[in-house]
């Protein structure tokens, strides 16, 4: 089980890189999560959703993403309340101070697809969740020490020079665990390590004298990491809008922002230049198109939307003949009305929406998750995706579909064309498509290949880790699964 001294410390990186370093040696190896929180999530060839690092590192393993690899996944509704997801399906929406209570509900839930991942595989990579360091969430915990107790696993401890105080964080969190769970991780490596990894040699020694825990090495900094599907959208931030891209692309950043992966082929195309707009910051004048993405909470995201007054900047940009392509959340936003009667998103309500689609949709509690195929009416390039959302979109503008999916019309556009929405996400993925897409924004051809770029960039960072960790030693450390 590989666990952090800190949230972000780069877990997810890891375990990806360690499945695909173990797959190129010849092993069968599977990732596992067992408590994730995000709203970026991937749908599952069994049909359920995880979250979107463990689709990655099942990509890594050589593996379809599957609702076994992260059984437990909250979606943040609101800041005080998640929606839980067990073994793919959506359980219940609960306050977080509720959530303690229903833990080891889960944890038979949890070791029963831990177990059955174990099946199929020679080597399970476990990842944790946060920081075991946080011994207040100890009780009842099913995302760290917890789960590594029940399944009886060895840790592997991972720290972040690059943020400062490595060896506090190290040294910190062999103080404040108790003697058990302290003696569960077997060894520690560094992580995101800028220059001469030599110059460490003295913090290794004093981290191993604090702790007595063996050193796996010392990771540097991984360059090509922003060729991956970002985690969190703070990620695509820091990369988006750095680039010298003609063609801008503004997306605002939503309060309960939820599968972005969208963007992630965008921000890698060298004339797109992406950016993410944060809250109280006005949408750019000279965009050539304003994506709204997905959200976990349309309404209450919409009523965001406005308090930052971005629908009188989307308004503007219309008149100066910008485009708008709304993704799910963002799709329903562009319509006239919606309507939750059931009170899936809070009390029941009807509000209206932007207006710029013709078209009102209708919540409901029955949540749609597909893995999809579609083609594009106007260049007849195929794309993939997946759907992942509540409610139905109807309306006149829906006869102006630019998607066609399963012989059937899909989305909507507004007459003349420049308003767009659609339920299908990872549509930018597909290199046709997406370059078809972006000629019509006044962007140049790139020949770039998403697929291959994620594919050659697993393989560095596999690469990567076996030149600076031991990787041997830590293999030798797994311990089989009774």
């Amino acid at each position: 089980m590989i666990q952090g001294a800190g949230s972000n410390v780069g877990k997810s990186l890891v375990v990806a890189g360690l499945a695909r370093a173990c797959l190129r040696r010849g092993l069968r190896v599977a990732p596992f999560k067992p408590q994730n929180m995000s709203n970026n999530a991937a749908v599952t060839a069994d049909g359920g959703e995880i979250g979107r690092a463990q689709a990655l590192q099942a990509r890594a393993a050589g593996l379809e993403p599957l609702t076994d690899m992260n059984p437990v996944l909250l979606k943040p509704e609101t800041e005080t309340g998640a929606q839980v997801v067990v073994q793919g399906r959506r359980l219940a929406t609960v306050r977080a101070r509720d959530y303690g209570a229903l833990k080891p509900k889960l944890l038979p839930k949890v070791l029963e697809s831990f177990r059955r991942l174990c099946r199929g595989a020679d080597l399970v990579l476990v990842e944790g969740a946060g920081s075991p360091a946080e011994t207040n969430l100890r009780a009842g915990d099913i995302a760290n020490m917890g789960f590594a107790e029940a399944a009886d696993l060895p840790v592997v401890l991972v720290g972040d020079i690059d943020r400062g105080g490595v060896i506090a964080q190290l040294a910190g969190t062999h103080a404040v665990l108790p003697p058990p769970d302290r003696g569960r991780i077997r060894a520690f490596l560094v992580n995101k390590f800028r220059g001469d990894p030599a110059l460490f040699e003295d913090g290794l020694a004093e981290i191993v004298r604090h702790t007595g825990w063996p050193s796996l090495g010392v990771l540097p900094w991984f360059a090509e990491a922003w060729r991956l599907p970002a985690e969190d959208v703070m990620d695509l931030a820091a990369r988006g809008g750095s680039g010298g891209g003609q063609v801008k692309i503004a997306v605002p950043r939503l309060n309960r922002i939820a599968n972005f992966d969208d963007l992630d082929p965008l921000a890698a195309e060298p004339d797109v230049r992406l950016e993410i707009i944060p809250p109280g910051r006005a949408l750019p004048g000279d965009a050539a198109l304003v994506l709204i993405p997905g959200s976990k909470s349309t309404i209450a995201d919409l009523a965001d939307f406005r308090e930052n007054g971005w629908d009188i900047d989307l308004a503007a940009h219309l008149r100066r003949g910008g485009r708008v392509l709304g993704i799910c959340g963002g799709y329903q936003m562009l319509g006239r009305t919606i309507s939750d009667p059931a009170g899936v998103e809070g009390a029941p309500a009807t509000v209206e929406g932007l207006g710029l689609l013709a078209v009102d949709t209708v919540l409901g509690p029955q949540k749609r998750l597909a893995l999809s195929a579609a083609t594009h009416r106007a260049s007849g390039e195929a794309l993939r995706g997946y759907e992942i959302h509540m409610g139905e979109t109807t309306g006149p503008d829906c006869a102006n579909a630019w998607l066609e999916m399963a012989g059937r019309p899909h989305g909507a556009a507004s007459a003349d064309g420049r308003v767009l929405g659609c339920y299908l996400h990872g549509l930018f993925a597909a290199d046709g498509f997406r370059a078809a897409f972006l000629r019509e924004l006044g962007a140049r051809g790139t020949g770039l290949s998403h697929d291959a770029t994620v594919e050659s960039t697993l393989d560095a960072l596999a690469a990567h880790l076996e030149r600076h960790l031991d990787i041997d030693a830590l293999l030798a450390l797994a311990a089989p699964v009774s």
